[in-house]
């Protein structure tokens, strides 16, 4: 047991006395089990952590914690590795989506590019075009319009007001 101020701390096999003189601890390598210190036994993939009153070891990049072993994260085709989680998940590459555990790629119409966003169809309409129903159509400006900043829609030019779909000289 560990003790008081007052008395003499037994250190067990394979520990040390902390800088206070008041606890023990676990030397590297080792695990505290109750009043013990027992061996980390190092599964595969796995290497040496500094929690000395759990398991002891986590499991290297790739791999994640199952029970008492490190088991390889599986990584569809055209998917990549995260640093989220030490490593232990994955994202699909630019120009993919994940469905169902898989990396698909994304299906860009004719006068599309690709979209940096992570939501959405995974494109956008070139300059000039709208997107309908999963394609990117020719925008129809009326007279006295012009497209707007994102080039996507179309806005009245000045002077002018919309009025049924067309852009009439303002009152």
């Amino acid at each position: 047991m560990k003790g008081t101020s007052c008395e003499a701390i037994p250190v067990p096999e394979n520990a040390f006395l902390r800088s206070s003189g008041y606890d023990w601890q676990c030397d590297r390598g080792y695990r505290q089990d109750r009043e013990t210190c027992v061996p980390v036994v190092l599964p595969g993939n796995a290497y040496l952590s500094e929690d000395t009153s759990g398991s002891g070891w986590t499991c290297e990049r790739g791999f994640t914690a199952s029970s008492s072993a490190c088991v390889a994260i599986a990584v569809p085709e055209n998917g990549y590795l995260t640093n989220a989680d030490y490593g232990a998940k994955w994202a699909c590459e630019r120009g993919f989506f994940e469905i169902d555990g898989r990396c698909e790629r994304v299906a860009i119409p004719e006068n599309a590019i690709l979209d940096r966003v992570s939501y959405g169809p995974g494109w956008r309409c070139e300059r000039g075009y709208e997107p309908v129903n999963n394609a990117c159509v020719v925008i129809d400006l009326p007279a006295n319009a012009h497209l707007d900043r994102s080039g996507n829609r179309w806005r009245c030019d000045r002077s002018f007001q919309l009025s049924n779909g067309e852009c009439v000289l303002g009152r």
